[in-house]
């Protein structure tokens, strides 16, 4: 049975063509997975059928009848639930009343009581999270639980998920995966939207290419391979294999010692770490989102709060030149009403060529953006297109092109392919790369493991705010990594500190 049937969905933006004639069937109690490039079409093609957007043209079937979602309310009410890939959550509000929100009409909340059953629903689904906290005071890996919990809680028959994973540790992936294959044979269906190919292949039933705004294939999943599929999506041939050069010893470039580094509530997030980083080399921090590494790559580009402990830059060039991608290109690393060429000069639009006697040159500034544009492969349709209106991949590639700009001799690199496709993937690390060969000493910050021992040279592992181990990348394990991760060796508790030998 059809669970899902999309017949000739067309979606316009101005002159761009999000959708075009999409047609496309899920079944119930499957699994289908979409993929796509970043500015494929596939979070437009979501946000329609969760009632974001309403299509141009084309319609919409539920088990054969045809509905018109005007809204994400009416989608809701049609048993839709979507969890977006940027998070929908009130930052000012508690856990509690971010997933209660819009569900609960009582006048009179008995909060205490919904505080119970949150907490029951997170630790049924091993999402644990505290139920009273403030959204805004949580990291980007709980704020992803709160989402996920959000759609369970309204026990939605057609789940979205657009990179449901990307904050999560491969544990509670596992989790997540097992619970939503029972809810795919209790007759739920699942719209998985991913770019971890291996995912896909292994969770999803079925699988969507979009490229362009256009379905370009649909496949069994077991009857395809990773390696095509990202053919398929980008269009070319992918290498899904990073090939790195030795690394070579040079100078250190950044040394700190005994740093502590305080959160934004004024606790300890980062607890005496002591490391040197050297020209030429990528050190790379591995451990599961929320364990200090946002403080750490804060305080490493001058942007911490510092209460014990030093970081000295003691390369010849000073100040030094410090490239930062931070953890969120949406609220961090970009200023979304600007536009393309505006955000690639928000480091340097006091000097020249960008400013002239306290004036902006419109020319330089507009020469610059095109040149990046073509440098990094930003797609849009001109350099004064807003951030806002860029896919992920497309912002990431604008924070990039600025970051990278000056030669950097520091590059903190923090999530730097979060939410990012095969190809755009492929493009950030491999001019990461090539800055590593050029001299620059990289701080390469990721929750995806794979990702850190492909691109790394060394490897800290952080677990509550502490290096718990630092590893040769050529010679550790995962099951080794694994374990540091989960916090099987710890050199403090909380009734004392043990130290690694």
């Amino acid at each position: 049975m059809t669970h899902l049937r999309l017949k000739g969905i067309t979606k316009r933006f101005g002159s761009f063509i999000a959708n075009d004639n999409i047609n496309l069937s899920v079944a119930a109690g499957k699994i289908h997975a979409i993929l796509g490039e970043n500015g494929a079409g596939k979070t437009t093609l979501m946000n329609i059928i969760s009632g974001i957007y309403q299509p141009d043209f084309g319609q919409i079937y539920l088990e054969e009848k045809l509905v018109n979602i005007t809204s994400p309310q009416e989608a809701i009410k049609l048993g839709i639930g979507m969890i977006h890939q940027h998070f929908m959550l009130v930052p000012q509000l508690t856990v509690t009343e971010n997933i209660i929100l819009g569900k609960q009409k009582y006048w009179h909340l008995n909060l205490h009581k919904k505080h119970h059953e949150i907490a029951a629903l997170s630790q049924a689904y091993r999402l644990e999270v505290e139920p009273t906290a403030k959204v805004e005071n949580l990291p980007v890996g709980m704020q992803q639980r709160v989402e996920i919990l959000k759609l369970l809680y309204r026990q939605a028959k057609l789940l979205i998920l657009d990179e449901p994973t990307a904050v999560l540790t491969p544990l509670e992936v596992e989790s997540l995966f097992t619970i939503l294959r029972q809810l795919a044979t209790a007759g739920n269906t699942i719209l998985f939207i991913s770019h971890k190919l291996e995912e896909v292949i292994n969770l999803c039933d079925t699988v969507t290419v979009l490229q362009r705004g256009g379905i370009v294939a649909t496949k069994i999943t077991q009857e395809t391979t990773p390696q095509q599929l990202a053919n398929l999506m980008v269009g070319r041939e992918v290498s899904l294999q990073l090939h790195k050069s030795p690394v070579l010893p040079r100078k250190t470039v950044l040394s700190v010692q005994e740093l502590q580094v305080a959160d934004e509530r004024g606790a300890i997030a980062v607890w005496d770490v002591t490391f040197e980083l050297r020209a030429g080399e990528i050190l790379g921090i591995a451990g599961v989102d929320g364990n200090g590494q946002r403080e750490l790559a804060d305080a490493v580009a001058g942007m911490g709060s510092i209460r014990r402990g030093k970081i000295e830059f003691t390369h010849n060039s000073f100040p030094p030149v410090v490239g930062y991608i931070p953890e969120d290109r949406q609220k961090t690393g970009l200023v979304l009403q600007f536009s393309i060429a505006e955000n690639l000069i928000l480091k340097a639009f006091k000097k020249v060529p960008f400013s002239r006697h306290f004036l902006l040159q419109p020319q330089a500034i507009a020469k610059n953006a095109k040149s990046a544009m073509q440098e990094f492969d930003i797609r849009a349709v001109g350099i004064d297109v807003k951030a806002s209106q860029l896919s992920g991949g497309n912002q990431q590639k604008v924070v990039l092109a600025r970051e990278l700009s000056g030669e950097p001799t520091l590059i903190v690199a923090m999530q730097p392919t979060r939410g990012l496709d095969v190809g755009a993937t492929e493009a950030v690390q491999r001019r990461l790369l090539a800055e590593r060969d050029r001299g620059a000493a990289i701080l390469y910050i990721s929750t995806e493991l794979e990702e850190v021992m492909a691109m790394s040279d060394r490897i800290a592992v952080m677990y509550r705010g502490e290096f718990v181990g630092m590893l040769d990348a050529q010679r550790a394990t995962v099951e080794e990594i694994g374990l540091l991760i989960g916090g099987g060796i710890t050199r403090r508790s909380d009734a004392g500190r043990k130290f690694l030998s």
